[in-house]
C-alpha cells in the first residue's frame, strides 16, 4: 500500500511569526511607482509575505497623501480608507479626493491577518498623475517639419490600391533652450511623437526606451510618454532635443524598399509639456510651439517595413546641448492634431539580449554573412572605421539561400540598414526607428577586422544583433527532465518575445500587424511567462478604436489596412474579432480585472449585434477558419474543418461569456437575452454539424471535435464519446497533430481536462512529424509560422505556441478552478505522463509566487509546492482510496477531501509544503 507523507517545512514561535508578516510588491495599475497614471480611480494592490501557514488577510488600511512628510506622520490627507474588513489585496479601487493632473501621490498600506497579527506600515510607494484632459496640455501645440496635404492622408488604405504620395520624407530634429534659475524640486516631461520619438536632455538620451510611444489607431488616438527629468535638469541653461521617426504613422512610398502597406496618417510630428516645480513652490511650463527650432536629421530614410539609412556626415555635433548655435535652424511649424492623447501604460520596448556572431563566412561576390545563432526581433549595432563616404549596408534575414547569402523572400524584401561613415575614427551606430526579425546579417561595403581588405573598404570592428521587445517583467519559468520540452519552451518563448512590442504582432518582419486571434488563443501562454497585463489592456483599446460603425472588430488592431484578397476573408473572422469579448474576460479571470469588463461592455455588445447580422440560421461561415491547419495543400485557409465550425463555436463561446459578464455587471435583461441566443446557436450548431450516428462533428477533424467539447456545445450524454473520437483520430494518425491556429489550443485543453495528457505527450514528444520537435530538427530557433517550418513563410511567428500553456497548467499543474479570479483559489494538479521524471517551475500570480516541483522514481513521487499568502489551494496527489496522508512532524492523519481518477485531493492554505508518495 502507498503511503503519502506530508512534510512540515518549518515551525516558528508565535513572536517570530508575528514579526514575519510583511507587505511587499505594492502596485498602482499593475506598475511600480508609475508615471502618467491616466485614471482618477487607480487600482492598488499588494502582496503579503509570511513563513507561517494558512495566512489570510482579514482587513486592510490604505493611506494616501500629497507629500512624503504627511505620510510619515500617518496622515492620509488625500485618502484614509480606515480599517476595511476585507481579504481583498488586489484591484482595490482608490476612493479618496479628486486627483490632480501631473501631481504625485504617496501611499502605504497595512493589513491584519486571520491569526490576529498586524503588519507594520509598508514601504512608501507613489504614483504620478498624467494629463487627463486636453486642457491639461496647457495649450501645447503639435509641431512638425513639413505638413502632408490633407488630400494625401490615407489612414486606412486598401491593399493593392495605387499610392497617393511618392518619395521620401525629411525626418526632423527639434531643440528647445530654456533656463532654470531656481532649484528644481520636480521636472516631468509629457511627450508624444508620431510615429516615434527619441528625446535627449543636454546631449544625453532620456531613458532606455526604443520606439516610443506605442503605435495606435493614429486618426483617433495616440500615446504620450512620461519621463521624470528632475535629476537631469541643470541650473542655468538646458536644451531638450527630440528626433522623430516614421513608424506606422507614415510609411514612405519608396520603390526600392519593402512595404507591406501604404498607410499615411501624416508626416511625423510631436507635442510636449515639461512641467517644472521649484523648491520655493513656484511652477513653470515649457510647451511645444513655434519657438522650438528644427532641422533635418542624419536619418535619411526610415520605414517600419523597409529599414533605416543614416548619414553620419549630416550630424550636427552638439545639436541638443546648450552651447550649440542654432541660428541657421528654422522655427517649428504648428499643425493640427485633434486626436485623443493617453498615457503609454504598457511597458516600453527596450533592448535586451545582444548576440555576437557564432560564425562569419565570405560570399563569392565579396559580402560577409554573420550567423548570430538566434532568430529574434531586433536591430543591429555596428562599430566601424573607414573613410568619409564609405557606405556599409547590413541586410538582415531569418534564412539563407543556397549560396549562403541572406534570404528575405518570406520576410519582406528589400529591407536593410545603411550607414555612411564620416571618417572620424571609430564610429558606432544602431538604428532608432525600425526593426526586423533575423538570425543572419549580410554585410556589404565593409570587411571584418583581420580579414584581407585589398579594396580598402571600411573595417568592421564589431557587429551585433540587439534583441528588442516589450519590457514586461518575467512571470514564470518551466523546466523538466524532457530536453525536447525544454527546447520547445525556449522555441515558443522566442516567438512570444519577438512579437511582444507595443502590440502583439504576428511576426517581426513581413507584417508586424496585430492579428487578434493570437490575443485570446496565446494569451494564457503569455501570461504564465510575462506580466503583460497592461499590454493586453492596450490591445483592448486598439480594438475599441478599430471597431467599425457597424460593430465589426476587424482581424487586425490597430487596423492599418483593408486586405481585399478573398473579399472580407482577412477582415471579418469571428475567431479573430472575438478577442474583443474573450480578452477582457480572461483579464477578469487572471487578474480580477472587473473595470475592463465595465469599460469594454459597449464594444462587446456591439460586436455581438454585428455577428447576429452575419449569421445564416445562426451559423457564421465567414473568415479564415482553422488557419494553417495541416492538410494536403500548402497551409492557409482551413482545409480539414469546414467553414462555419470554428466561427460558430467561437460565437457560442462569446455568448456564454457575455451572459456571465452581464450578470457580473448587474445587467440581468441582457444576460437573459444572451442565454436565449446562445441556446439557439447551440441548437443550430448541433443540427448543422453533429452526426448522431458517428458522434462526430463535421468532418471529425481534431479541431471540430475539440472545439465542440471545449465550448460545451456537445450534449452531456455525448461528451465522452466525442472526446474518445478525438483521441482515436489522433492515434489513427500515429499520434500526430493536424489542428491549426484556431483549433490546436482547444485540442490541448480538452485532452488535459479529460485527464489525457498522455496523448498530448505522445503528440509532442517527437521530431519526425510536423510540430515543435520537427521545427527544432529543421534548425528553427524561434516558433515558426507553419507546423512544417516551411522556408516559404515566416520563421519567427507567434500563433502556434499553445503547448506553453500545458507546460504550466498541465505538467506543473498550476491552474485555478473555474469560479476563481486571479488565482485566489489554486489547483496544483501535475500531469505525470510519458517518460517525465521531474518538472519544476513557478507562476507569479497577483497574490504572489506559486511554485510546483515534482520528481518521481521507481518507488516514490514527491511534490513540493508554495502557495501565496491570502490564497488557498487543492493539491491532487496520485494515490488510492485507502492510502493514508500524514503530517510527519505532528504525526496527524489528514483525510483527503475525496479521491477521484486515481488522485487524492488535499485542501491546504498558504505556505510551503512537501508531499511524498511511497510505494
Amino acid at each position: 500500500m502507498k503511503k503519502i507523507v506530508f512534510i512540515l517545512c518549518c515551525l516558528f514561535s508565535f513572536k517570530t511569526i508575528a514579526q514575519d508578516l510583511q507587505i511587499s510588491h505594492l502596485r498602482c495599475e499593475y506598475r511600480l511607482n508609475p508615471l502618467g497614471v491616466q485614471t482618477n480611480t487607480p487600482n492598488l494592490s499588494w502582496q503579503i509575505q509570511s513563513s507561517q501557514r494558512n495566512v489570510l488577510q482579514s482587513a486592510y488600511q490604505i493611506l494616501v497623501a500629497d507629500s512624503p512628510e504627511a505620510l510619515a506622520k500617518n496622515q492620509g490627507n488625500v485618502w484614509n480608507s480606515g480599517k476595511i474588513l476585507s481579504d481583498n489585496s488586489i484591484q482595490v479601487k482608490y476612493e479618496g479626493k479628486y486627483l490632480l493632473a501631473t501631481k504625485t501621490y504617496f501611499w502605504k498600506v497595512k493589513i491584519w491577518d486571520n491569526h490576529q497579527h498586524t503588519t507594520a506600515w509598508s514601504k512608501v510607494n507613489s504614483w504620478q498623475m498624467g494629463l487627463l484632459s486636453k486642457a491639461d496640455w496647457k495649450g501645447a501645440n503639435w509641431i512638425t517639419y513639413e505638413k502632408l496635404a490633407d488630400t494625401l492622408v490615407n489612414t486606412l488604405p486598401t491593399d493593392g490600391k495605387k499610392d497617393k504620395v511618392q518619395g521620401n520624407n525629411i525626418l526632423p530634429i527639434f531643440r528647445k533652450s530654456f533656463k532654470t534659475s531656481k532649484t528644481v524640486k520636480k521636472a516631468t516631461m509629457f511627450i508624444a511623437g508620431l510615429g516615434h520619438f527619441e528625446m535627449s536632455l543636454n546631449g544625453k538620451k532620456v531613458g532606455d526606451h526604443f520606439l516610443d510611444a506605442g503605435w495606435t489607431k493614429y486618426d483617433k488616438q495616440a500615446q504620450y510618454v512620461t519621463f521624470d527629468l528632475t535629476k537631469q535638469i541643470q541650473k542655468g541653461d538646458n536644451v531638450v532635443g527630440v528626433m522623430l521617426g516614421n513608424g506606422f504613422y507614415y510609411i514612405p512610398p519608396v520603390k526600392e524598399r519593402y512595404r507591406k502597406l501604404k498607410v499615411t496618417f501624416g508626416y511625423p510630428k510631436m507635442i510636449c509639456r515639461l512641467a517644472l516645480e521649484y523648491s520655493d513652490g513656484s511652477k513653470a511650463t515649457i510647451l511645444s510651439d513655434n519657438s522650438w527650432k528644427m532641422s533635418p536629421s542624419p536619418i535619411t530614410f526610415s520605414s517600419i517595413y523597409g529599414g533605416e539609412n543614416y548619414n553620419a556626415n549630416l550630424e550636427q555635433k552638439g545639436w541638443d546641448t546648450p552651447t550649440f548655435n542654432d541660428q541657421s535652424w528654422k522655427p517649428a511649424m504648428i499643425v493640427d492634431g485633434d486626436i485623443e492623447l493617453v498615457a503609454q501604460t504598457q511597458d516600453p520596448i527596450k533592448v535586451f539580449d545582444n548576440f555576437s556572431a557564432k560564425s562569419i563566412n565570405k560570399l563569392t561576390y565579396g559580402n560577409w554573412v554573420y550567423d548570430l545563432g538566434q532568430n529574434a526581433s531586433g536591430i543591429i549595432q555596428l562599430k566601424v572605421k573607414g573613410k568619409m563616404g564609405d557606405t556599409v549596408r547590413v541586410i538582415p534575414a531569418e534564412l539563407l539561400k543556397a549560396d549562403g547569402s541572406t534570404n528575405q523572400k518570406a520576410s519582406g524584401s528589400p529591407y536593410y540598414f545603411e550607414y555612411i561613415l564620416k571618417g572620424d575614427g571609430i564610429e558606432t551606430w544602431q538604428p532608432r526607428f525600425s526593426y526586423y526579425g533575423f538570425r543572419y546579417l549580410e554585410v556589404k561595403g565593409a570587411v571584418p577586422q583581420g580579414e584581407e581588405n585589398s579594396l580598402n573598404k571600411a573595417t568592421l570592428l564589431d557587429l551585433k544583433g540587439l534583441h528588442i521587445r516589450n519590457a514586461a517583467e518575467t512571470a514564470g519559468d518551466f523546466s523538466s527532465s524532457n530536453e525536447l520540452f525544454n527546447k520547445t519552451k525556449e522555441l515558443i518563448d522566442w516567438g512570444i518575445k519577438s512579437n511582444m512590442v507595443s502590440v502583439f504582432t504576428d511576426c517581426p518582419h513581413r507584417e508586424k500587424l496585430g492579428w487578434l486571434e493570437e490575443l485570446h488563443l496565446m494569451g494564457s501562454s503569455v501570461r504564465y511567462n510575462y506580466q503583460a497585463q497592461n499590454l493586453f489592456k492596450k490591445g483592448i483599446q486598439d480594438m475599441k478604436y478599430s471597431q467599425t460603425a457597424e460593430g465589426l472588430i476587424p482581424e487586425i488592431a490597430p487596423e492599418y489596412v483593408k486586405f481585399e484578397w478573398g473579399g472580407d476573408m482577412f477582415r471579418d473572422s469571428p475567431e479573430w474579432g472575438s478577442s474583443g469579448i474573450i480578452v477582457p474576460w480572461y483579464l477578469y479571470e487572471w487578474y480580477g480585472e472587473k473595470r475592463e469588463l465595465e469599460e469594454s461592455y459597449p464594444m462587446m455588445k456591439r460586436y455581438v449585434d454585428y455577428m447576429i447580422t452575419k449569421g445564416k440560421n445562426n451559423i457564421l461561415s465567414q473568415g479564415l477558419g482553422d488557419w494553417y491547419d495541416l492538410g494536403p495543400k500548402p497551409p492557409g485557409v482551413s482545409q480539414l474543418t469546414p467553414m462555419g465550425v470554428t466561427g460558430t463555436a467561437i460565437f457560442y463561446y462569446d455568448l456564454t461569456i457575455m451572459e456571465k459578464i452581464a450578470n457580473i455587471l448587474g445587467k440581468k435583461e441582457d444576460a437573459k437575452q444572451f442565454k436565449t441566443l446562445s441556446s439557439e446557436v447551440k441548437n443550430a450548431f448541433n443540427k448543422t454539424f453533429f452526426n448522431p450516428e458517428t458522434k462526430q462533428y463535421a468532418t471529425g477533424s481534431q479541431t471540430a471535435n475539440a472545439m465542440a467539447v471545449y465550448m460545451k456545445l456537445v450534449e452531456p450524454e455525448y461528451k465522452e464519446v466525442v472526446i474518445e473520437n478525438l483521441i482515436q483520430e489522433i492515434k489513427g494518425r500515429n499520434n500526430s497533430l493536424t489542428a491549426g491556429d484556431i483549433g490546436y489550443r482547444y485540442v490541448l485543453r480538452v485532452l488535459e481536462d479529460a485527464g489525457r495528457s498522455d496523448v498530448i505527450f505522445d503528440m509532442n514528444n517527437r521530431s519526425d512529424v510536423p510540430g515543435y520537435g520537427y521545427q527544432l530538427a529543421k534548425g528553427a530557433t524561434a516558433l515558426t509560422e507553419s507546423w512544417q517550418a516551411l522556408p516559404t513563410v515566416s520563421n519567427n511567428h507567434f500563433m502556434l505556441g499553445h503547448l506553453m500553456e500545458w507546460f504550466y497548467g498541465g505538467v506543473l499543474g498550476i491552474k485555478q478552478p473555474e469560479h476563481s479570479q486571479a488565482f485566489k483559489q489554486i489547483e496544483i494538479k501535475p500531469q505525470v505522463v510519458g517518460d517525465l521524471t521531474f518538472a519544476k517551475g513557478y507562476y507569479d500570480s497577483p497574490f504572489g509566487k506559486i511554485q510546483s516541483e515534482w520528481k518521481k522514481n521507481a518507488n516514490t513521487f514527491e511534490l513540493e509546492v508554495s502557495i501565496p499568502v491570502n490564497t488557498s489551494a487543492k493539491i491532487y496527489l496520485p494515490s488510492k482510496a485507502n492510502d493514508s496522508i500524514k503530517e510527519l512532524i505532528a504525526n496527524k492523519n489528514i483525510k483527503p477531501l475525496k479521491v477521484e481518477n486515481g488522485k487524492s485531493i488535499v485542501a491546504i492554505g498558504s505556505g510551503n509544503y512537501h508531499f511524498m508518495v511511497e510505494n
